[in-house]
C-alpha cells in the first residue's frame, strides 16, 4: 500500500487495481448465468492479501474497535487479520449449530427460504464497539443478520467493512443505518 504521511494505510489506485486484478470471475459457477467472485487468488498472493487487510482495516483505526465480528467463511479469513490490525478480539459469525458454547442468534431472508446466524453468548460484551467484515455484500440478508446479532449482544456497530459490493443485488439498502465501506464495487 501507499504509505503518504498525511493518510497512511489508505489505498490508492494502485492499491485498488492490485487488489481487483487478484479476484478472478467464474463464469456459471454454482450456476449457469452466474458469474462468482473467485477471492482464492488474492489470498495467494501475499502482497494483494496484506493491501487488502489494511485496507479494510484503515478506517476504523482511530475508532476504538473492540471486537471485530468475521461472517462465516470467508468473513473469517479478512475479519481475524483485521482484528489483529486493529488491536480487537475476533468473533466468529457461525450458521446455526456450529459453535459449542451458549449462543444467541439471529435469523434473516434467503431467496427461499431462512438461515440463521449465531454468536457465543459471552462474545461481545455490552457497550463494545464493533467491526462486522465480510468479504462480499451482495443482497445484505447476512450483513443485515451481523448488524442486528450485534446490537442484540449489546454492542455498537460502529462499522461494516468489506472487501467488495455486487451493487447490481442492492445489498446496502438493507443497511440504511450503517455505512458499508467497500473496496471494490462490481
Amino acid at each position: 500500500m501507499s504509505h503518504d504521511t498525511a493518510t497512511p494505510d489508505v489505498p490508492d489506485a494502485a492499491d485498488l487495481d492490485l487488489i481487483s486484478a487478484h479476484v478472478r470471475d467464474v463464469p456459471d459457477f454454482p450456476h449457469p448465468g452466474i458469474i462468482f467472485k473467485d477471492i482464492t487468488p488474492l489470498l495467494n498472493h501475499p502482497e494483494a492479501f496484506a493491501v487488502a487487510v489494511r485496507a479494510l482495516a484503515a478506517p476504523f483505526r482511530d475508532s476504538g474497535i473492540d471486537h471485530v465480528v468475521g461472517l462465516e467463511a470467508r468473513g473469517f479469513i479478512f475479519g481475524a487479520p483485521v482484528a489483529m490490525a486493529l488491536g480487537a478480539g475476533f468473533v466468529p459469525a457461525r450458521k446455526a449449530g456450529k459453535l459449542p458454547s451458549d449462543t444467541i442468534d439471529q435469523a434473516y431472508d434467503l431467496e427461499y427460504g431462512t438461515a440463521t446466524v449465531e454468536i457465543h453468548a459471552d462474545a461481545i460484551t455490552p457497550g463494545s464497539r464493533v467491526l462486522v467484515v465480510d468479504d462480499v455484500l451482495a443482497t445484505g440478508g447476512t450483513g443485515r443478520a451481523a448488524v442486528d446479532l450485534v446490537r442484540k449482544a449489546g454492542g455498537t456497530v460502529v462499522g461494516f467493512s468489506v472487501l467488495m459490493e455486487l451493487s447490481a443485488l442492492r445489498g446496502r439498502e438493507k443497511m440504511p443505518d450503517v455505512e458499508p465501506r467497500t473496496l471494490l464495487s462490481v
